[in-house]
């Protein structure tokens, strides 16, 4: 283990040496032979600077092909040498910038030659970080080749027959947290138990977000909503963003996260899902044609924010999609769907207990009220 652990140091430091500076074909074949021989190249390649490697290496007028060649070998004859995260890094670096048919093509091999439960693994690291640059983006934006992107959907639609577990889809605003027309919890408040309900479906906090928020070209907009979300206390959020011409109405807005997740769909089509969302911008709505669209969308729930009465709301269960008002009810409406257990149902009860005390509201009859509503929904998880 020393050894290799020496040699991969080793290998680490001439590479860069290598890349510093003008970067002539001698190098680069240097740098070719130590990629070939590397006694633990997940090692190698996760200690370097994979974008610039890729940058730097060419493919020349008159030859030798240098860079093809390190796709090449990276993709093809050493690719079962890479474990996940090596895998993800090198989609990742081929993915940065403008991507040629060189990069897409790497791209899939490194999809097409990953499997089963590793094709999860990677799927879901490459749907991490904390700008645009996830899994989404990598298919549906920086693929262009319409026979390549067919090729690795058509591989994770093959791969994606044994279940995987459960996905949790959210919106922002009013679901997570007061920010748009919730006016009964002071502005910028994190819902009460809401991420302890969001803990209870993912022990490793993973939440992807399907929002109307705009994406912009560089990215700006939704790194922004990543850290957003971190401050929050969302351990690994994902962001699906809207654009800017569809905010001009709930419909709209609806339409364009529906498209949002049939792109989501295609991509984990192992997963089953839950949506949280809000009743101020036709979220209901989305929850039903969610659920029409695809039959493992297990629930919908639906943080009622404006009060709609009990006709719209059996209206809505009737097909799958609860309103309700606090966390604690969303819970027991969890528990009554079969996705967890009455014992997770009351940890969100402690946890949003917890979170209220602390809240400051501009008067004390508003803060009766809220707690008055998360003890009425603690009742009924004594029914259950």
């Amino acid at each position: 283990m020393t050894e290799t652990h020496d040699a991969v140091e080793r290998d680490v430091a001439q590479i860069n040496d290598l890349l510093r500076g003008h970067t002539d074909r001698k190098d680069e074949r240097i740098i070719l032979d130590l990629l070939t021989h590397s006694p633990d190249l997940s090692a190698l390649l996760l200690r370097l600077d994979l974008v610039w490697l890729i940058a730097d290496v060419d493919d020349r007028m008159l030859g030798p092909d240098n860079r093809t060649a390190l796709v090449d070998l990276l993709t093809g004859p050493r690719l079962a040498d890479l474990d996940v995260p090596a895998r993800a890094a090198l989609i990742l670096a081929l993915s940065t910038g403008r991507t040629d048919a060189l990069d897409e093509r790497g791209i899939r091999d490194l999809f097409l030659g990953t499997r089963g439960p590793d094709l999860t693994a990677l799927k879901d690291l490459l749907d991490l970080g904390d700008d645009h640059r996830d899994l989404q983006h990598i298919v549906f934006s920086d693929i262009d080749d319409g026979e390549v992107k067919d090729a690795i959907l058509q591989h994770f639609a093959a791969e994606g027959q044994v279940a995987a577990g459960l996905k949790i889809l959210s919106d922002i605003d009013d679901t997570l947290y007061a920010n748009w027309k919730d006016v009964r919890y002071p502005k910028k408040t994190v819902y009460p138990g809401v991420l302890a309900l969001y803990q209870e479906f993912d022990a490793e906090g993973r939440v992807s977000f399907v929002t109307a928020r705009p994406k912009d070209r560089t990215g700006v907009i939704e790194k922004a909503t990543h850290k957003t979300l971190r401050a929050l206390g969302v351990k690994q959020p994902v962001v699906l963003s809207g654009s800017f011409r569809h905010l001009h109405s709930s419909a709209s807005i609806a339409k364009k996260k529906l498209a949002n997740f049939a792109e989501y769909d295609q991509l984990f089509p192992e997963y089953e899902f839950v949506f949280f969302g809000d009743s101020g911008q036709g979220d209901a709505d989305f929850g039903v044609e969610m659920r029409a669209a695809c039959a493992r969308v297990r629930a919908v729930f639906i943080h009622d924010v404006v009060g709609k009465d009990e006709q719209v709301r059996a209206h809505f269960r009737a097909q799958g999609v609860h309103l309700f008002d606090t966390y604690v009810g969303a819970a027991a409406e969890a528990v009554r769907a079969g996705l967890l257990d009455k014992a997770a149902a009351e940890r969100v009860w402690l946890a949003a207990l917890s979170d209220f005390e602390p809240l400051v509201f501009d008067d004390e009859q508003a803060r009766a009220s809220r707690k008055a509503e998360l003890e009425r929904d603690a009742g009924l998880l004594a029914g259950l």
